[in-house]
């Protein structure tokens, strides 16, 4: 019995141990088919590069480039030339008008009638608005009025005292009542003048209900419509004009430039500046506006000038340094360093390396090299330099290249 229990229990274990080992089977095999899913990954990825690579290389050919590094490269040139360039600084702007008029009433009264439109340009004088001036018409025929009746008054006054000055010369008379007299036409004439003052207040106040442009400029926005009744302690007023002709354009120069302005203000020169927009393409004045500023400084003479575009910078020869591709007569380009001058817009002026007359490249430099073969614009590429100079030559053949002189 106790060898039959054992042999029991061995039985058991072994079927305890063959169920794990197949849960523990499981995920290897499941771990193992994923590792060997990566690996397989791994090389495709690896073989497609590889394909790329050499599909690339092939494109590219033997020398690296498109086409092989000994073949032309297509580039636009342009020919160095002589002439004028400007000196201009650059400055940031605000344009600021020379006045700005809030026009205002001057008398109180109706607004009946209003001229002029928003945005519209007036000149000085022209009529804006009109304030009801009938009651301004009637003050002053009042006022004129009183003025004829002391004018006859004073008139009188001066006869009385005129023959008031005879009597007393025959003593028919007290010499108290001439002074009195004459104290009275001194009074009338005061008056007289007084009322000659209200007429001309009175006229001035009418006139003030035609109300006109001060200035020549732009309107705003209305403040006040018709039928309002306007007084000359408004705040708004009834529209703002803005000065445009002249304007102003305040901005600022860097500190370097100021003793060159200065010297050439003092020689008498009149320095023009423009404006334009942000965009530096139109020039247009607006007022509180932010503009560009172009100070015409100076003018240099017979300066020897290329376009901006073929300027390089780097280090061609171990410096850093700003140079050219300049076309050689045998259709090849070498390095030219050049030293810059003053740059006006898209030209610049070369103090040293070129000459007048010179070729460089303006486009498609980023390819080239010293010595490298190009095409110029307007040249016809033989088949040698469509298949880089391989096609319909035999075995040893000497290579040699047309010979394209650039127009001048």
């Amino acid at each position: 019995k106790c060898g039959e229990h054992v042999l029991n229990l061995r039985e058991e274990a072994g079927e305890v141990s063959a169920a794990l080992r197949q849960r523990w089977a499981a995920p290897r095999k499941r771990k193992v088919a994923l590792l060997l899913l990566a690996v397989v990954l791994v090389l495709a990825v690896v073989l497609v590069r590889n394909i790329q690579h050499r599909h690339s290389a092939a494109m590219q050919g033997p020398g690296g480039g498109r086409g092989g590094s000994n073949n032309p490269v297509a580039v636009t040139v342009a020919t160095v030339t002589s002439g004028d360039v400007q000196v201009r600084i650059p400055a940031l702007g605000t344009i600021t008008p020379l006045a700005t008029v809030t026009v205002k009433t001057q008398i109180s009264g109706q607004l009946q009638k209003i001229a002029f439109k928003e945005g519209q340009l007036v000149r000085q004088g022209d009529f804006l608005a009109q304030i009801d001036p009938r009651p301004y018409e009637a003050a002053l025929k009042q006022i004129r009025g009183t003025l004829r009746r002391d004018q006859a008054l004073l008139a009188d006054a001066r006869l009385d005292l005129k023959r008031f000055e005879e009597l007393i010369t025959e003593d028919s008379i007290a010499q108290q009542q001439l002074d009195t007299q004459r104290a009275l036409v001194e009074q009338y004439e005061g008056t007289v003048e007084a009322d000659q003052a209200q007429v001309n207040t009175a006229a001035l106040n009418l006139q003030y209900t035609h109300i006109v442009s001060p200035v020549t400029g732009r309107v705003g926005l209305r403040q006040v419509d018709e039928g309002n009744y306007v007084t000359a302690g408004d705040a708004n007023g009834i529209v703002v004009i803005t000065q445009l002709q002249p304007i102003t354009a305040i901005f600022s120069v860097p500190e370097d430039d100021v003793s060159m302005i200065m010297r050439r203000l003092h020689d008498g020169a009149t320095l023009e500046a423009q404006a334009y927009d942000r965009t530096n393409s139109t020039r247009v004045l607006f007022p509180n506006q932010f503009v560009n500023i172009q100070l015409l400084e100076n003018d240099l003479h017979n300066q020897v000038i290329m376009p901006n575009a073929a300027v390089h910078r780097g280090a061609p020869n171990g410096v850093v340094t700003t140079f050219v591709y300049r076309v050689n007569p045998d259709s090849t380009v070498s390095v030219r360093p050049v030293t810059l001058g003053v740059v006006d817009g898209e030209r610049v002026a070369v103090t040293a390396g070129l000459a007048a007359g010179d070729v460089v490249v303006t486009e498609g430099g980023d390819r080239l090299r010293d010595g490298a073969p190009v095409v110029l614009p307007g040249a016809t590429p033989t088949p040698e330099k469509l298949v880089g100079g391989q096609a319909g030559r035999p075995s040893g053949a000497h290579r040699s290249r047309p010979r394209v002189v650039p127009s001048q």
